[in-house]
Parts: structure tokens; sequence; C-alpha cells
């Protein structure tokens, strides 16, 4: 009967939009206010179905979830407000349109800093699977594909989404319920973009031309989330180098890397024969050759630029043992790093930290790598997984056993493996330039890359995946 009821509850509520839609542009889909655009109608009817089920549900799994949901919900008003502002106003000058989107840029940065402050939660997968999407607010500054951008940020989630099903999928109901309704917004949002905003937001072609001071004379939809507390957002960082120049750097800082210390000292020299694409004849005798273009890096939305001139307090560098978990965290050219007193039970979390090599002896649970550039990894012993996400430029060296390494949304990552690791299992998903290193008989090692293109084909029963394999 409850089924039955949410059901009915479900389908009136797609017919009072399906109302709004069909609507003239003349009248607000309550009947409050006139000379409402149509697009900012059916806005609201996203802002009805959609967001308040994900709203409800947040609610019902309540904690940190229900506060990201209302900071996620304060992010969508603000993104109304400058949708009304369109609708009535021509298109502004550059500056000025920065200066309009800055309160989404403020809301993104809320919910994305709401998760970097509660790595320890219970829900830390709902809080990253929001964090990592909310960006696909600032499609309203991107063109002229701001649909596709969307469908980006909204994939940047499913590593997450994936894990929360896996995890509840036979346990709490609640949690696969959640997952669709938020993901169901954004899915959402991409048919309402393709509609009405196909290559970027539409401006109104009479009116006034909207300026820094312009605001949204329509108020908020009943039941708006009030912002949450806190101080204002950190800056966005400046727009990185030119890639020729961070290249450079990144050869420049391996070199670094493999001297450092005698940390990684194991990391032996790979020659120039040894090197697939300096010597065509290996390439038949290690499988398919890596070919395929970088994964597509969505570039950030303008509205996350801030002009403001002052930059973020440098969070503190860390290495402690907190309970049972290492914390290693922004640490910066540092190449001595050593954790040595270590349990099997304890598990080691290495966040931010870049141009630094790290050792960590004995046995341990398990190691994530996260958000790290140009690091330099050595263990011994992993029981159970070294994953390594969001990160660029990793070189990780197995000295003992390890049964998994997952690699996720990775630039650049060379595992070298121990004769006793060969049995490893080598998981990657949105990432280029991996190459795995065996060694020889001789000490040195022979480096096979990963595939990162594949062929899929319907063999009439099922789809089968290949390696592509392209010559030279």
């Amino acid at each position: 009967v409850a089924d039955m009821e949410r059901l009915v509850e479900r389908l009136e509520k797609a017919v009072e939009r399906l109302e709004m839609v069909h609507q003239g542009p003349g009248m607000c889909g309550d009947g409050s206010s006139k000379g409402v655009a149509q697009y900012v109608q059916v806005f609201d009817g996203l802002l009805a179905g959609p967001v308040a089920e994900y709203i409800r549900i947040s609610k019902e799994v309540g904690g940190d979830v229900q506060k990201h949901a209302e900071m996620v919900h304060a992010g969508l008003m603000s993104e109304r407000a400058l949708l009304v502002v369109a609708s009535q106003h021509q298109q502004p000058t550059e500056n000025a349109f920065s200066s309009l989107l800055k309160p989404i840029s403020e809301h993104i940065q809320v919910v994305q800093n709401f998760r970097e402050k509660n790595r320890g939660s219970k829900v830390f997968n709902h809080l990253s699977a929001v964090s990592e999407s909310i960006p696909a607010l600032g499609w309203v500054a991107m063109a002229p594909k701001p649909g596709p951008y969307v469908k980006e940020m909204t994939d940047a989630a499913m590593f997450y989404t994936n894990r929360i099903l896996k995890e509840y999928k036979d346990v709490d109901k609640k949690q696969v319920e959640w997952v669709k309704a938020y993901l169901s917004i954004w899915t959402e949002l991409q048919a309402y973009i393709k509609e009405f905003h196909t290559t970027g937001l539409t401006w109104s072609k009479t009116g006034p031309v909207a300026t820094e001071g312009t605001k949204s004379p329509s108020a908020p939809a009943a039941g708006a989330a009030p912002p949450p507390p806190g101080p204002p957002p950190p800056p966005a960082p400046a727009p990185s180098s030119s890639s020729a120049d961070d290249a450079a750097s990144r050869s420049a800082l391996f070199a670094q890397i493999n001297r450092g210390e005698g940390i990684t000292s194991g990391l032996r020299h790979v020659s120039d024969d040894m090197k697939t694409h300096k010597n065509p004849a290996l390439k038949n005798q290690g499988g398919p050759v890596r070919s395929g273009p970088k994964p597509f890096t969505a570039p950030k939305p303008a509205c996350n630029a801030n002009p403001a001139p002052k930059t973020s307090p440098k969070a503190p560098a860390l290495l402690e043992l907190e309970g049972k978990k290492w914390r290693v965290e922004n640490q910066e050219n540092a190449t001595n790093l050593v954790i040595s007193d270590t349990e099997l039970k304890q598990v080691a979390y290495v966040f931010k930290c870049t141009n630094s090599t790290l050792q960590i002896k004995g046995k341990i649970n398990s190691i994530t790598l996260d958000n790290c550039k140009k690091l330099g990894l050595v263990f011994d012993d992993v029981v159970g997984i070294v994953e390594i996400i969001n990160s660029r430029d990793i070189k990780v060296q197995v000295m003992g056993k390890v049964p998994t390494i997952s690699i996720n949304k990775t630039d650049g990552c060379h595992v070298y493996l121990s004769k006793n690791s060969l049995d490893c299992e080598i998981v990657s998903a949105k990432s280029s330039e991996m190459n795995v290193l065996i060694p020889t008989e001789g000490g040195d090692f022979t480096e096979f890359p990963v595939p990162e293109q594949f062929k899929t084909v319907w063999n009439g029963q099922k789809l089968v995946t290949t390696v592509t394999e392209i010559a030279g």
C-alpha cells in the first residue's frame, strides 16, 4: 500500500510538471506571478520534481547527507535567480557576467568544502558523489556545449555512487533510492539544457543589459533552504601552465624522485632499449601497444573564477596516526617521509601531497592516494588494496605483496612490481599513461603499457570488449 501511495504521489508530481511546461510564458506555475519566462517555469518544475525528491530522501537519511542536500538546494536556488536575470536582460559584458556567476561559484565551494572537512564521515561516499558532480551548476558559463559538460560532471560522481550501491544494495533500500534521486537531478538537467540552452545560457533579446548589480526580482520558490553558515569560500586557483611546460616539469621531478635519498633506491632505471616507444622491435612482444587520447578533463566553469587577489590559507602538513588510520596530508617537496611502526589493521590515507616520496614499512591493510601529484610511493606488503584516485604523475613500487591495485581518474602512473607480487590484479578506469614494470632476472625492469582504448561489438547475445590493436 505504501509503495502504491508513493507511486501515485510521483505520478501527480509528473503531471504537475507537464502542466507547468505547457503553460503560456505569461503565467508562473503557481499562478502567483506573471511575466516569468517559460524556461524558468520548467526549471521550477525540476526543483519541484527530482530536487524535491532528493531533498526528501536526504532528510530521511539525515546527518551529513541532509546538511549537504541543503547546501545543494541553496546552490540550485542561486542558479534559478540567474536564470530569472537572463530571462529579463540582455547578455552582459564578460566582467559583469563573472560577477553574476559569483554566488553560484560560492555555493559550489561550500558544497566541496563540506566534503573536505568531513573526510572521517561514515557517509563519505555520499559526500564525495555530490562534491565531484556539483560543478555541474557551472553549465551556465559553458558554451557551446553546456549539456555534455553536465554529463561529464555526472560521470565523475559514478565512482562513488557505485560504491554506495554496492555497499547498500541488499542492506538499505533508502540508500539506493537516494542514489537514483540524486543522479536524476543531473539527468533531467541535461534534458532541460538541451531544450532551452543548447549552446549556452539563453539571454533575453529585449530589456536592459545585465550589469554586476543586477538581481532577480522574483522571490525564491517556497521551501528554499537558506545558504549554509560559514566563512566565504577561497578563490579558485590560477590557470595551470601550458602542457609543454608541465610535461618538462614532470620529467624533471621524476628524475628527482628516482634519486630520493634511499627511499626509492629500488626504482630501477629503464634504459632506451627496453622502452617500446624507442624500440619498435619490442612492440609485438608485450601485447597491444597503448594508444588513444588522454581522458577528457572537464574544464572548470567560469563561475569558479574569482578575481579576488587573496589566496586561501595553506593547509598544515600532516603525518600522524589517527586511530587506525595513518594520515599523510598536504606534504610538499618532502623526499624522506617514512611510516615504520605499522600494524596489520592500519590503513594509510595520503591526500594532496606534491613533489614528495613516501615509504611505508611493514604490513598494513590498505593504502589510498587521493589528489596527489608527482608522488613516489614505496611499500612492503598490503593485504587489501592500493587505490590511486584523482591523481597525476604517480610512481608506486611494491617491495613485497599486494593483491589489488586500483587506478581511477589518474593521468600518469608507473607501477613497479616485485617478483612476489606478479599475481597482482590492476584495475583501471578513466586513466591514461599507465605502465606496469616487471622485474627481470638481471635486476632491471621491463615496461608494459596498460591499454587505454577498447573495441566493443555485439556478438548476437552479449557485448564483447577487446583491446584495440593499433600498430605504430
